[in-house]
């Protein structure tokens, strides 16, 4: 393992979370001059933005054959958010949730979930799949504009978002050409970080003895949620809390129908599944988009405890992986504990809370 393989992977990291920032603000700009309200811009726009570098780092591995980190980098990026960056960004101040992304958004997250499962479970993401998952994107799109157009009560979030990214300044002449640029400058900077870190990733990989999946489970995917990390947390700092939550859940579902529907099109070949991911790593991103109901219901809201629970099982999964890649005859064990037994009582607690949590709302008051 040579020094330049860590020189790969910090200025693709780099230069991906640069990217996305740049791409964001351009592409707003620009749909704003467009006359596209500023809500609808966020909900389709930034949250594209913040799974840019997934994206650009799934479809370039998908192009170069490595399909095991384009698939760990959509797993590990799921997991990561809901378990990493919601657990910390929780822990920074109690977020909260709104009835939309319970009855809407969260269950269309363990669908698509649902939904990449079934057709992996084959074995492989064909390019019909990729065409499959793509569509839907653009339907979960469709309808967020549709519906955010529909929504007279949006305005004042629609000033909020104006103010942060200067929409509601007069545009200045020529200012499309600039903006313009903005939007090439942030696809050349995520081009050119997704190959950086993609063939930091692969030389990592081989360099330690192991798979391109677990490295895309762990430092690629813990990498290119930066910018979903940098959100939530500013969006905290700031009492934006629920804008914190929906940029997880929107930036999830995003990642599993656009990055990987884009990644299955543009594929020489068919993406080929690791039984291991098949047999743990997709039933654990389930298992926590499942468990976001519970939590999110229980008051609507999402506690420090709650917080802190959810980093406890981010450690404990990446734990499983460190085992499982060094080859420590506890990985098999600890695994069968995490399904077998962990992860359901941890269910059945967060239904309990969810129930009473229902039960309290419909009282008489």
């Amino acid at each position: 393992m040579t020094p330049m393989t860590f020189v790969y992977l910090i200025a693709g990291l780099v230069l991906l979370v640069a990217g996305a920032e740049v791409l964001v603000r351009g592409a707003a700009k620009v749909a704003a001059q467009f006359g596209i309200p500023p809500l609808v811009i966020g909900l389709t726009v930034v949250a594209f933005g913040t799974s840019a570098p997934e994206t650009a780092v799934s479809v370039q591995a998908a192009l170069n054959n490595s399909g095991d980190l384009a698939i760990g980098n959509v797993i590990g990026s799921n997991i990561a958010n809901v378990l990493l960056i919601l657990g910390m960004t929780a822990l920074v101040a109690p977020l909260i949730v709104s009835r939309q992304l319970i009855r809407l958004d969260v269950p269309i997250m363990i669908g698509a979930s649902l939904v990449v499962y079934a057709l992996a479970w084959d074995g492989g993401l064909s390019t019909l799949d990729g065409a499959l998952l793509f569509t839907g994107v653009l339907a979960y799109t469709g309808f967020l504009i549709i519906s955010s157009l529909r929504d007279k009560s949006a305005a004042d979030d629609n000033d909020e978002f104006a103010k942060e990214f200067g929409l509601h300044q007069a545009p200045k002449p020529y200012a499309w050409l600039i903006n313009l640029a903005l939007i090439v400058a942030g696809l050349i900077l995520l081009v050119s970080g997704s190959n950086l870190l993609v063939e930091g990733a692969v030389s990592l990989a081989r360099a330690l003895g192991l798979s391109e999946l677990i490295i895309g489970l762990t430092v690629v995917a813990i990498g290119t949620s930066l910018p979903e990390l940098a959100t939530s947390i500013m969006a905290a700092i700031r009492g934006e809390r629920d804008i914190a939550v929906g940029n997880i859940v929107g930036s999830n579902i995003f990642n599993l129908l656009c990055v990987l529907g884009l990644a299955s099109l543009v594929s020489p070949l068919t993406i080929s599944i690791s039984p291991n991911a098949l047999a743990f790593d997709f039933p654990v991103m389930i298992a926590v988009a499942v468990a976001c109901l519970p939590i999110f219901f229980s008051g609507y809201r999402i506690n420090r405890w709650e917080g802190l629970l959810f980093l406890a099982y981010y450690l404990a999964y990446t734990l499983y992986l460190v085992l499982f890649a060094t080859g420590r005859p506890l990985a098999q064990a600890f695994g069968d504990a995490m399904l077998g037994y962990v992860l359901p009582l941890t269910v059945v607690t967060l239904a309990v809370i969810a129930g009473r949590a229902w039960h309290r709302q419909r009282e008489p008051l």
